[in-house]
């Protein structure tokens, strides 16, 4: 119950965070020179269907007015009409997200599966070669902007030896019939994972960096405690001390980090996307700015805030699995 109070009390603690996202993002997109409407229609439109369109998303009403009834209709799930797309801004948010969850999450996994491995093996050894070549990686990692990476990544794999797609992306549940060459579900696994390899190190890259450093800086300093010397003292083994005392104590700051990158990765995302012509969340959000779309544009960001304000609230539960000294029985 403690856990659940706790749970309940941050996602409340939530609300005015998106409510001050929202009305941030709504004034700065409709400080914006231009005229969706005239985006819509062209360069010559009729002064009629000008006002017609302006009428029908509520363009014509001040901007306070629009403001209240927009956090009006959000409250009540309602997210408007995509002005660009013509749909409801809510079923084009659902078609793309699957999308830029998955490349998220597979960033994720290559960040953690790489980078905790390389942040103890550099606390073991270090100042040996295999310390220096780890954290000169790292260095390069976090240095190194991922669209880069990813152009580069183009240009070596698909372009010179072209062994792997450079654009688009393959979800794995896909029916076999509506993908290109597959005859079967493993098929389709397989070109999902060929055409979601690079944009994974190019988005996954900066958040492998990022965790190598920390993993090992509390590594090493988990190795320094006073128990862990008097366990070397009674002769247990090295490779027992990293993997049952060192290993789970200094995972905290860790955790911490990868909550953190939440905002990096949803930022990157948008960059990824892109550079390999990805028709995700990121995609979305630029071209409902190029478009002045507002009711995409909002839907968009309150997606993107409410996506880490989650990813904040897991990694905070996080605590009590790694931590047993960490209790959720009084919420402040």
């Amino acid at each position: 119950m403690g856990i659940l109070r706790y749970t309940l009390s941050r996602l409340l603690q939530a609300v005015p965070v998106l409510i001050g996202v929202i009305t941030i993002t709504f004034l700065l997109t409709n400080a914006i020179p231009g005229d969706p409407v005239q985006i819509m229609l062209g360069p010559s439109p009729s002064a009629e269907m000008v006002e017609q369109i302006r009428a029908q998303y509520g363009l014509d009403q001040p901007l306070p007015i629009r403001y209240v009834n927009y956090l009006t209709a959000v409250a009540q799930g309602d997210f408007g009409q995509s002005i660009y797309y013509g749909t409801p801004v809510l079923t084009k948010i659902m078609e793309r997200l699957p999308v830029t969850l998955l490349l998220m999450l597979s960033s994720f996994t290559f960040a953690l599966v790489t980078a905790i491995p390389l942040g103890i093996i550099s606390a073991k050894r270090r100042n040996q070669p295999t310390d220096h070549i780890s954290r000169i990686v790292a260095l390069l990692g976090v240095s190194t902007p991922s669209f880069w990476i990813g152009l580069m990544l183009i240009i070596i794999f698909a372009y010179h030896l072209n062994v792997l797609p450079a654009t688009g992306i393959v979800l794995p549940w896909a029916n076999p019939s509506s993908v290109k060459g597959a005859s079967s579900q493993i098929d389709v696994i397989w070109e999902s994972f060929t055409h979601l390899l690079l944009p994974t190190l190019s988005l996954g890259t900066l958040q492998m960096a990022a965790i190598t450093r920390i993993e090992r800086s509390s590594m090493l300093e988990v190795l320094q405690q006073e128990y862990v010397k008097l366990a070397r003292a009674y002769g247990v083994a090295e490779q027992k001390i990293v993997r049952k005392h060192a290993f789970r104590n200094a995972q905290l700051p860790v955790i911490t980090v990868v909550g953190l990158q939440l905002t990096s990765a949803l930022g990157g995302a948008v960059l990824t996307e892109t550079v390999f012509n990805i028709n995700g969340m990121g995609r979305l959000i630029i071209t409902a700015i190029n478009n002045q779309d507002y009711p995409l544009v909002m839907g968009t960001t309150i997606f993107f805030g409410l996506t880490f304000v989650i990813g904040v609230v897991i990694t905070d539960l996080s605590y009590a699995y790694i931590d047993p000294r960490v209790t959720y029985d009084e919420v402040n």
